[in-house]
């Protein structure tokens, strides 16, 4: 019982084990008293009628006892029933059986038989009617000259009945077996069907859990089984979806923390070789350092980030904030930056921006980290403009570049955790993270970020906050 094959068999063979056995005692019962035993008592009648009709033609057996017995030898063979020639007054005159030689003579009690004589209509008992006698009997009355001159009695005792019917016992129990083992071939393929996605199920998991490849399962059966199989594929892919964005991770991080660790042990073997002594090499070199140092700061920051949106630990701190001002001092030092590039830079904010309540810290850090891209893949001597207003229910700020410009393949896949593009491209660098945190940032103040860019004419993204808080 601990298996869910046994369980499911015994679920469709106990049933049948119940239902067949009392089925085929109902159809026996059925078949001997409505059927077969109804089916003889008629034959029976039908019998003695015939012989009736056959004594008519022989009216002297009534009255000489050696033609009475062989009229009744003459009919035996065609017969199935104990046939009794009897005189009005009740004495047998000729029977069938040779048990009844001896009361051959005699006058007989016969349920019934006045009752024959009076009326002169045919009696028929069937069986089990007659307490203790278990037979079939017709009593027909012999009519001449308007008078009962005889009465023929038919009698079919139980047993020669019974004697008739193990060829039907026999088919029906055949039937009943038959009928069980179909009912356990049914439930052994039915439980087959039902065990197999099932353990293909439990075996993909065990092999998950072992750390084996995953694989998609197909999605057959009933619909709860194609359920599970879909819950099933749907993790699978998340699992390798997390897998490629680990190793991804694993890769960056490797690339990002191994440059800047390079450049500071460079730059202090340069100190430790004698640079310490030259003025304006050490003070290069220590800006140098200072810069790598916060570019790791921003990386970990990034990750930092990361790391809280997967613990859905992402908390908004809103407040009422004067979005010009605010503006005026998020943008500052990005201009700084991408003045120090040589980058040309350009701002449009109208002295008419609205009250808006958002987080500022967290908004601030997402315009920053598409700043960020803006300075960074734009080329010295090109521009980089900031605008902002109002558009229906939202406040929009825009930063544009004339920089290389974003594939529409590559516009599809930056928002993006871990994405980097080719090299030769815009996102060749970095962790891949920055954009998927500001889109993040954004959705959680029911805003978002678009992007319109075209190859070799640059690009532009947009960040929209709703002006009522949500």
């Amino acid at each position: 019982m601990r298996s869910l094959r046994i369980r499911l068999i015994l679920s469709h063979v106990l049933p049948l084990l119940v239902a067949l056995p009392l089925v085929g005692i109902a159809l026996t019962y059925l078949l001997e008293t409505q059927v077969l035993l109804a089916g003889l008592s008629n034959e029976l009648e039908r019998q003695a009628l015939l012989v009736a009709d056959v004594a008519d033609d022989y009216p002297q057996i009534w009255f000489d006892t050696l033609q009475a017995r062989a009229f009744v030898a003459r009919m035996d063979p065609y017969l199935s029933a104990r046939m009794m020639l009897i005189a009005p007054d009740g004495t047998l005159l000729a029977s069938t059986d040779p048990g009844d030689d001896g009361r051959l003579g005699q006058s007989l009690v016969i349920p019934g038989f006045q009752e024959v004589l009076r009326t002169g209509a045919i009696l028929r008992v069937d069986y089990g009617e007659q307490p203790g006698a278990g037979e079939a009997e017709v009593l027909v009355p012999v009519i001449a000259l308007n008078r009962v001159i005889g009465v023929i009695r038919l009698t079919d005792p139980l047993a020669s009945v019974y004697a008739r019917f193990p060829q039907t016992r026999t088919l029906i129990i055949g039937v009943l077996v038959g009928g069980l083992v179909l009912g356990l071939g049914v439930g052994l393929f039915l439980a087959l069907n039902l065990e197999r996605p099932l353990k293909r199920s439990t075996e993909a998991i065990v092999r998950m859990t072992n750390g084996k490849h995953l694989e998609q399962l197909p999605e057959q059966g009933p619909r709860e089984y194609r359920l599970l199989q879909q819950a099933f594929n749907t993790l699978a892919a998340q699992l390798q979806n997390l897998e490629k964005s680990r190793q991804r991770l694993l890769a960056n991080l490797v690339h990002e923390i191994g440059r800047p660790l390079g450049a500071l042990r460079s730059a202090i073997q340069a100190l430790a070789g004698g640079a310490v002594a030259k003025p304006d090499l050490r003070q290069e070199l220590l800006s140098g350092m200072d810069a790598e140092v916060v570019r790791m700061q921003h990386l970990l920051d990034d990750l930092t980030q990361l790391y809280g949106q997967a613990l859905g630990s992402l908390e908004l701190e809103r407040r009422e904030t004067e979005a010009l001002p605010w503006l005026q001092e998020v943008l500052a030092p990005w201009r700084e930056a991408a003045l120090q590039k040589d980058l040309r830079w350009y701002a449009d904010l109208p002295y008419t921006l609205p009250v808006v309540r958002f987080d500022p810290d967290r908004v601030a850090q997402a315009l920053g980290n598409v700043l960020s891209n803006a300075i960074k893949y734009t080329a010295p001597g090109d521009s980089v403009t900031v605008g902002a207003g109002v558009e229906g229910d939202a406040l929009w700020i825009r930063v544009a570049d004339t920089g290389p410009g974003i594939t529409p393949e590559e516009q599809a896949r930056i928002f993006e955790p871990f994405y980097r593009g080719p090299a030769n491209r815009r996102f060749p660098q970095g962790m891949g993270l920055g954009l998927s945190i500001a889109r993040d940032l954004m959705v959680a103040h029911g805003g978002r970020i678009d992007v319109a860019s075209r190859v070799g004419a640059g690009s532009a993204f947009t960040l929209y906050l709703p002006l009522a808080a949500t």
